[in-house]
């Protein structure tokens, strides 16, 4: 028989174990900060490419001063660039252009490059072996000397630079939604729909593109940082966005020469590619951090 000391000493000591916080509770303040930064900075430059050019006070080719890399004053409140054109206005409008192409850059490739990665789970071996090697030999070569060769052949233009971002990056999409379609093809569920006769595209669409959205659009989040990056710097070396038009990347090319002044005129469009780059980047790695926690 047990001692009647040893069980009450027992009930003490099991009641008083405080529950202890998972890592997964711990870190949740810190990812919603994360998130709500990321998504504060990517949905501030997603805004300014809605509307910014028409809040923008001076059109954007107009000469503003006779003033080239002037300071921030009421008048100017990014200063003037090497022409005497109003900075803000500039980035304003040619915010669109960069968010904008890098948006529909973006979703192409992850469409095209996921779209396939299912199909070819489900085509005939030999159709999926011709698909794959197209996509591999697409991924060897990097995307600005691809981008490049398209501009030297073929000129610049806004849907070229599309083409090029798309192509560079799409093969990517391919071989993450192929290796998770193929896992998903395996399982029960899939199985069982072949069993009742249902057709590829039903299977594609409705069993594994369910189960593998989440990963598809984070995904297609790093597609977006990347693009972006390629047109900037593609605009950078004169073979992006062309004028009359620009976009951040055209800002920081046509003002380098006030580098060493420390002009607002270089260094405002190139904080704002970085901070566009940085909000995706927190954004994505919130939601995917979250999405592994809850898996836990």
């Amino acid at each position: 028989m047990t001692h009647p000391r040893t069980n009450s000493r027992r009930r003490v000591t099991t009641g008083s174990r405080l529950p202890v916080a998972s890592p997964a509770r711990r870190n949740r303040p810190r990812l919603h900060l994360i998130r709500w930064v990321g998504l504060g900075l990517f949905g501030f430059w997603v805004l300014v490419a809605i509307f910014g050019p028409m809040l923008a006070p001076h059109p954007m080719s107009a000469f503003v001063s006779d003033e080239i890399y002037g300071g921030a004053s009421t008048a100017n409140l990014l200063g003037t660039d090497y022409m005497g054109r109003d900075m803000l206005s500039r980035i304003l409008t040619g915010a669109r252009y960069t968010v904008g192409l890098a948006i529909i850059a973006a979703l192409l490739s992850s469409l095209i490059g996921a779209g396939f990665g299912m199909l070819t789970v489900l085509l005939p071996r030999w159709i999926e072996e011709c698909i794959r090697r197209v996509f591999d030999t697409l991924i060897s070569i990097p995307s600005k000397m691809m981008a490049l060769v398209m501009v030297s052949a073929f000129g610049t233009s806004i849907p070229l630079l599309i083409l090029a971002a798309v192509l560079s990056y799409a093969p990517g999409a391919f071989r993450i939604a192929h290796s998770m379609a193929t896992n998903l093809a395996t399982l029960e569920y899939v199985q069982v729909a072949r069993t009742r006769g249902e057709g590829k595209l039903y299977i594609a669409a409705f069993e594994i593109m369910p189960n593998m959205i989440q990963s598809v659009l984070t995904d297609m989040g790093m597609r977006f940082v990347f693009i972006v990056l390629l047109l900037s710097g593609m605009s950078f070396l004169g073979l992006g966005v062309q004028p009359p038009a620009a976009d951040l990347g055209s800002l920081v090319r046509e003002n380098i020469g006030g580098l060493s002044q420390g002009a607002l005129a270089v260094i405002a469009p190139a904080l704002a590619i970085g901070t566009l780059t940085i909000g995706a980047n927190l954004l994505i790695d919130s939601l995917s951090t979250s999405r592994g926690s809850q898996k836990e």
